[in-house]
C-alpha cells in the first residue's frame, strides 16, 4: 500500500511550529485557508474506510469555488479535523508530500523534489528545506514513481506543473531550489532549463523567513510574542 511506502517524517523539527504563529495557531498545511488537500477519489474512498478524520471541502470564496470547479473528474477535495486531531496513518499522499511535488524535466525524467512555490512567503519548510530527511526524500520518490506506475495522468498532471514552475521563475529570473532524487540539492536555471548543483548554503528564503529578525517581527505584528519558537530557530 502506499501509506506504507511514504511516512517518514519531512524533518526531525515539527514545522508546523514554526509557521502557525503566524497563522492563528494552526500549521498553513492543516488549514484550507491556505491549502486545500486534492485526493483521487480512490484515496478518499480508502480513507472514509479507515477514519472519519475528512470529510468533503465546501468552498467558502471565489478561489476556493475555483479549485474545486477545475478538479478532474477522477479527483475531490477534502478537508481534515485539523492538526490537534491529526492521525498519522491517516494523512492523505497530499498532506504527506506538502510542500513538495515531483518535479519532472522537459525531457520527461523525474529528478527530484520542486516546492509549490505559491506558498513560499507562509511556509517555512520551504525556506529551510536543508532540514529534509534524507529518508523522507528517498520514500517521497519510491512513493510518486509508484503513483506514476499506476496513474499516466497523475505523471503528466506533475510534468505540467513543473513546467508551469519553469515558466514563472523564468518571468522572476530566479533559479529552482530542488532537493535531488540521490541527495543533495539542484537548481533549475531560469529560461534554458539546465539543472546544476546547488550549495545548501545558496537555499533561498522567503517571507518572514528571511531572517530571524524578520521572523520575530511579524510574530510581534502577529499579535504574539513566541519565545520558544523563536529561540528554536536560532538553532537552526
Amino acid at each position: 500500500m502506499i501509506y506504507d511506502r511514504f511516512k517518514a517524517a519531512v524533518s526531525r523539527y515539527d514545522c508546523g511550529k514554526f509557521c502557525s504563529p503566524l497563522n492563528d495557531g494552526s500549521p498553513v498545511c492543516c488549514s484550507t485557508q491556505h491549502a486545500v488537500p486534492v485526493v483521487d477519489k480512490a484515496e478518499y474512498k480508502f480513507l472514509k474506510s479507515r477514519t472519519d478524520l475528512w470529510h468533503t471541502f465546501k468552498p467558502y470564496d471565489a478561489a476556493t469555488r475555483q479549485i474545486v470547479a477545475e478538479l478532474h473528474h477522477s479527483c475531490c477535495a477534502i478537508e481534515c479535523k485539523g492538526a490537534r486531531h491529526c492521525e498519522r496513518d491517516n494523512r492523505s499522499v497530499a498532506c504527506r508530500a506538502f510542500p513538495f511535488y515531483p518535479y519532472i524535466t522537459r525531457q520527461g525524467e523525474f529528478v527530484g523534489l520542486g516546492t509549490y512555490w505559491t506558498y513560499e512567503d507562509r511556509c517555512w519548510l520551504i525556506s529551510n528545506m536543508r532540514v529534509v530527511e534524507r529518508e523522507f526524500a528517498q520514500e517521497f520518490v519510491a512513493a510518486y514513481e509508484y503513483i506514476f506506475s499506476k496513474d499516466p495522468e497523475e505523471y503528466a498532471t506533475m510534468k505540467s506543473h513543473s513546467a508551469a514552475h519553469r515558466r514563472v521563475f523564468s518571468r522572476r529570473n530566479q533559479a529552482i531550489p530542488l532537493i535531488g532524487r540521490e541527495g543533495g540539492f539542484l537548481q533549475v536555471l531560469p529560461r534554458s532549463g539546465r539543472i546544476l548543483p546547488l550549495p545548501a548554503s545558496r537555499l533561498p528564503k522567503f517571507g518572514a523567513y528571511v531572517s530571524q529578525a524578520a521572523y520575530r517581527k511579524a510574530i510581534k505584528d502577529a499579535g504574539g510574542d513566541d519565545e520558544v519558537t523563536f529561540t528554536a530557530t536560532l538553532r537552526l
